[in-house]
Order: C-alpha cells, then structure tokens, then sequence
C-alpha cells in the first residue's frame, strides 16, 4: 500500500512539474537567462506578425521629450512650483524648479504641434483601409502622446512601441490598443522604429529622444537603412543644443551628411517635406 501511496504522490509531482509543461506555457523557463535569443525573437516576430495583420504598410515616427505638457498641465505645474518657492524663497531648487517650469511652458506649442501633426498626417494617408504613413511614437507621455492623441481625435490607428522603464512604464491613453507593444530590448524596439519608417519627426526632447535621433541619423549617414527625411521640429531648440555645422567643421562628418537634416517650424510644413521627399503630390 505504501508503494502505491508512493507512486500516486509522485505521479502527482509529476505532472505539476516545471519540466513537464510545454515549453511555450513555461513562462519561468523563457525567463531564464539562456532563452534570451528567444524572448528577442518573440518580441521581432509578434510585432511583425500585428504589424502586417492590421495593414500597416508604412509608418512616420515621432520622437520627443516625455516633459512637454499641454499648455493647461504647464501652467499647472509652474503654479505649484512658484507655491513652494514663495514658502522658501532663497533655497536654490525651488528657485531651480520655476525656471525649469518657466522653460516646459514655453515649449508647451510643441505639444499642440506634435498633436495637428499626427491628425494631419493620420487624415491624409489612411484612406479606404489603406494604412500608409501610420504615426509610430515610444507609446509614453509628452510629445509621445500628442502624435498619438492627433491620431486619435482623426478616429485613425497609430502606434505605441513602448519599453519597460522605471518612471514611463504606462503606454498613453491614445494609441490604438491592439497596436500598443511592450518590450523588454532596446535594440528591438528600435529596429521596429525604422523598419517600416518613410520619415522622422524629432520634437525637442532629452537624452532618449537624441539616443533616437543620432540612431537614425547614423543608419542613413551609413547607408543601413532606406532613404527618409530626419525632420528636427523646432529649428531654434536644435540649433542651440547641438552645432551641428561645427560637428562638420571638425572633419569628423562629410559636409553632405548635413543635408540629412531638415527643419520644420509648423505641422503643414514638416508633412509637406515630407510629402516632397517622397514625391507624393
């Protein structure tokens, strides 16, 4: 009897074992470090596989800082700043943190900007369920979420390829949810961000939005990817951040790797480089 008992019990364990689930509902074992060439795999092919299931044949991708905020947010946000620097007027963050918010007020347009971009571009290229010309942002806040939400108040798809971040780990409220993706690799992520691109839209933004722009810029200089206009919104912003003439002076780029670069200052005027580039009209 006890041998039975014994063999029931096991029987038991065996089929609750992890080695005895398949392997593609083994969540702990994809996990595993070993299986990362497989997670990275997954995460090419599903997007690929939605991708070409919704009919997007082409996308533009926006780019932009995650801290421009509609004009209404700004204003908020500089009130509270101002509250907290009247209770301590002489400590040097408070003072720090009304010019900062000073600075996201004046930028706030870029938002309203970044939204007639995505309706006008959305409206334009996405008729009779042919989806050229798809906006595609990193699915966050900010910039991010304005192209989406222009999308969005046109009643068209877009984009969202968001990552696992500490801070921005929610996609915004705006994409079309079966085409908002989660990823765990940079690099996929950005292969799918210039994959299916006819053109990039850059907004001012930080240190994630430069990582992008210097990307696609080294992809063309090199020749790695198809040919695209690289629209840099804001042409005062970028030209104070970056000197891009002296990077040319230096030697260290050719003279012609600037024509890579184009400046945009109103919506209609970035579709229409666009539009130009790829002999649309």
């Amino acid at each position: 009897m006890e041998l039975q008992h014994n063999a029931a019990q096991n029987r038991r364990e065996i089929l609750e074992s992890h080695s005895y689930r398949l392997a593609e509902q083994d969540i702990d074992f994809l996990g595993r470090h070993e299986q990362r060439p497989v997670r990275m795999q997954l995460e090419l092919q599903k997007v690929e596989t939605l991708l070409h299931e919704n009919h997007i044949n082409s996308t533009v991708v926006v780019f932009g800082g995650t801290q421009v905020l509609p004009h209404e947010q700004a204003e908020a946000r500089l009130a509270g700043a101002k509250r907290i620097l009247a209770k301590t007027p002489n400590e040097p963050r408070a003072i720090r943190a009304v010019k900062r918010a000073e600075s996201v007020l004046e930028k706030s347009h870029f938002y309203d900007d970044a939204r007639e971009f995505g309706r006008l571009v959305s409206t334009t290229c996405q008729i009779n369920n042919h989806c050229d010309f798809v906006i595609a942002t990193g699915g966050g806040p900010g910039i991010m979420e304005a192209a989406n939400r222009g999308a969005f108040d046109a009643g068209c798809k877009s984009i969202g390829f968001n990552i696992e971040l500490p801070h921005e780990q929610e996609p915004n409220a705006y994409i079309t949810p079966e085409l908002c993706f989660q990823f765990s690799y940079f690099a996929l992520r950005k292969f799918h961000f210039v994959l299916r691109a006819r053109a990039l839209v850059v907004f001012p933004g930080g240190f994630g939005t430069l990582d992008e722009l210097f990307n696609t810029l080294t992809l063309r200089q090199t020749g790695r990817m198809q040919e695209i206009p690289i629209i840099l919104y804001g042409e005062e912003y970028w030209r104070r951040l970056i000197n891009f003439q002296a990077i040319a002076d230096e030697g260290v780029i050719a003279d012609e790797h600037l024509d890579l670069i184009h400046f945009a200052e109103t919506p209609d005027e970035a579709w229409t480089i666009i539009a130009e580039f790829h002999q649309l009209n």
